[in-house]
């Protein structure tokens, strides 16, 4: 695959979906950046796990090494204080009147975005990647494959340049992430997700499980073991 001269910035969470887009992106772009986001989240231990996974990733894939550039981490504390949800105040996961589960965190990726674009507009940067996927998802609006494309011409017109918002899992389910990553970096990859990533919205990082660590029940955690299986089923003979 040619290697695209433009620059990248990757929305990393340090979660499945985030390396995912990572290694995606490093795979096609000259230069790889990074950004996180701490926004009060309940399960922030994704913030080290983060820093575990670039370094491993740097360390297993030379030749992604050489275009991972710089990390970056923004303070949005501000979100957690003016939402009301399960993913940044302790609560029981549940689903609401308007049928969305309550760790919906209103605006969330469009501040997201925003940000990184600004990000992105100082270093260089043309390209925003983002895990958002509207197939195996929990009906988040901003998800969603037109709130994206919506935002994607915001941002572009807005900065007067150029801003590609790309969403490579968009269309996938979550057995096929598991499938795009075993080609992307076959089973050292698969495995460096598993051992170290973390999507659990409780923050557990006790048992390890074979799709990874987390506590088994929460809806992060059930979409991800599910998608495991479901990969396991498509790769026996």
């Amino acid at each position: 695959m040619s290697v695209s001269p433009r620059g990248a910035l990757v929305l990393f969470s340090g979660g499945q979906d985030s390396t995912a887009c990572l290694a995606w992106a490093l795979e096609r772009f000259s230069r790889v950046e990074t950004l996180g986001f701490d926004y009060g989240q309940r399960h922030r231990i994704e913030l080290d796990c983060r820093l575990t996974v670039r370094t491993e990733l740097a360390r297993q894939f030379p030749a992604w090494a050489a275009r991972l550039g710089e990390d970056h981490l923004l303070d949005l504390s501000v979100l957690g204080q003016i939402s009301d949800c399960a993913l940044t105040a302790e609560r029981a996961i549940e689903m609401q009147a308007n049928g969305l589960p309550n760790t919906f965190v209103p605006g969330r990726n469009l501040l997201f975005l925003t940000f990184a674009a600004t990000l992105a507009y100082r270093r260089g940067l043309s390209v925003l990647v983002g895990g958002m996927c509207e197939t195996d998802y929990s009906g988040y609006p901003d998800c969603r494959d037109n709130t994206l494309k919506a935002l994607q011409v915001a941002l572009s017109l807005g900065l007067d340049g150029p801003m590609t918002v790309e969403t490579p899992l968009m269309f996938l389910d979550k057995a096929d992430t598991w499938a795009l990553t075993q080609q992307l970096g076959g089973e050292a990859l698969n495995r460096l997700i598993v051992e170290h990533t973390h999507t659990c919205y409780l923050g557990e990082r006790g048992t390890l499980h074979p799709w990874g660590h987390g506590c088994g029940h929460c809806p992060a955690c059930e979409l991800r073991a599910k998608g495991w299986d479901a990969w396991q089923q498509r790769c026996r003979p």
